[in-house]
């Protein structure tokens, strides 16, 4: 019913942004990812939406990207997760890095937002890996491997091991995108190669 919303940010609290367009306040559900990318109360923004139609309400969701706008409607679309969850899981990661948890079967990293046990991100991963896009999955990867290389040269040293040992530098980056970042290198490589085993 309605594609997007453009007006003036009139209103911002943890989980939800007011925007006013023609002097009609919609309140908008949104991720904390989205909140921090919106500008200042008063400032023009515009947010993509979903309007979720329940027995008892009329809630509308909105987001500052396409992506994530898609990454919540595919959320949703799972058994046994509601709209709440969906969006602690995108204020947790963002939806490149959300494919490619799913792809490579993360259930882990899945479980760092808040309400997300090890059984409904388990039901994720069986249900939304053969939805993820081959695009989807190759952003995710790029963008973790760029990561990779950046945050933790531990972490680099496992991705350059695992490549020397034959792999692809997108598997690697896969492999590892839930290695804790505190495992020493030995660790982050064994890890990988039990990760890959598992592809």
């Amino acid at each position: 019913m309605y594609y997007s919303l453009t007006g003036k940010l009139v209103h911002t609290e943890a989980y939800l942004a007011v925007v006013d367009c023609g002097g009609v306040g919609y309140k908008c559900m949104t991720t904390m990812t989205t909140l921090s990318c919106l500008p200042p109360v008063g400032g023009q923004t515009i947010l993509y939406t979903h309007l979720n139609v329940r027995e008892d309400a009329l809630d509308l969701y909105g987001f500052y990207t396409l992506a994530e706008l898609s990454s919540f409607k595919m959320l949703i679309g799972v058994s046994g997760v509601g709209p709440k969850s969906a969006l602690a899981i995108l204020s947790d990661m963002t939806p490149d890095r959300l494919a490619l948890c799913i792809a490579s079967g993360d259930s882990k990293s899945l479980t760092r937002a808040p309400g997300i046990g090890p059984k409904v991100a388990q039901r994720l991963i069986l249900e939304l890996k053969d939805k993820i896009t081959n695009e989807e999955l190759a952003a995710g990867v790029g963008n973790v491997s760029a990561q990779l290389s950046n945050e933790s040269s531990k972490v680099g040293e496992a991705v350059a091991a695992l490549c020397a040992l034959g792999y692809s530098q997108s598997q690697a980056a896969q492999a590892l995108a839930g290695v804790s970042p505190d495992a020493a290198v030995d660790e982050m490589i064994k890890y990988g190669l039990k990760a890959i085993a598992k592809m």
